[in-house]
């Protein structure tokens, strides 16, 4: 089976900043690393800065989830739960997240805060009909 690439041209914003990272031959998703450290309050939101930005092939959306081990571990997870980035975005690659637990949680610098997924989409056409 072969898999499907393409390539994501990015910038470092930053000279700190880590470039996004695929795991394995097979992972769907590429780690996102934190440019800062963070504390995060219980149900609190902060946005978290990776240095980075991205250029997403037009026909594409990259779409930021949260990884497993901070989510089920930490309760910390993208405050909009999936982040949608438009190809047409160049600004810093920013993860909101959310701590949904009860206690103080602090991310590291260069911590591994959310994976990015590219996947094609479709635009819609809306119609208005009377039925």
């Amino acid at each position: 089976m072969s898999l499907n690439r393409t390539v994501i041209n990015f910038k470092k914003l930053n000279d700190e900043a880590k470039e996004p990272l695929t795991g394995s031959e097979y992972a769907a998703g590429s780690d996102l690393f934190s440019l800062e450290e963070a504390t995060i309050m219980p149900d609190e939101t902060v946005f978290v800065h990776t240095g980075i930005a991205i250029e997403i092939p037009e026909g594409l959306v990259g779409l930021v989830y949260a990884r497993s081990s901070l989510a089920c571990k930490r309760g910390l997870a993208p405050a909009n739960k999936v982040g949608v980035i438009d190809s047409d975005y160049r600004g810093e690659i920013m993860v909101a997240l959310h701590n949904h637990s009860n206690e103080i949680q602090k991310i590291e610098k260069y911590e591994r805060i959310a994976q990015i997924v590219f996947t094609p989409y479709y635009a819609a056409t809306f119609n208005e009909v009377d039925e």
